[in-house]
């Protein structure tokens, strides 16, 4: 089966950030998601550059990638450049969130 970045995103609302109860994907923390045959690589940011769950996050990203049927590997980078911002929600989100 051919891996999709679609199915990779939506195996990425399953890792929820801790502090807000949301997933990556609504949050915008999911900057770009590569896929070459069935190798995955996603680039994601955290709300902080000092969450104390960084390391959490990172690993449950990658192991719901890794459960996306298809994929032999998966890699999951950090950044934050550029640095998240409530605007990367999506609107309707964000309303709701009163932000």
């Amino acid at each position: 089966m051919e891996v999709t970045e679609k199915a990779v995103r939506t195996a990425l609302r399953g890792v929820k950030d801790p502090e807000l109860g949301l997933d990556l994907v609504v949050l915008g923390l999911v900057y770009d998601v590569e896929v070459s045959d069935s190798d995955v690589k996603a680039t994601i940011s955290l709300t902080s550059p000092m969450c104390p769950v960084a390391g959490q996050i990172v690993e449950d990203a990658k192991k719901a990638i890794e459960g996306v049927e298809g994929v032999t590997s998966a890699e999951v980078e950090l950044t934050f450049d550029p640095p998240w911002t409530p605007e990367r929600i999506s609107p309707l989100v964000r309303s709701s969130l009163g932000l």
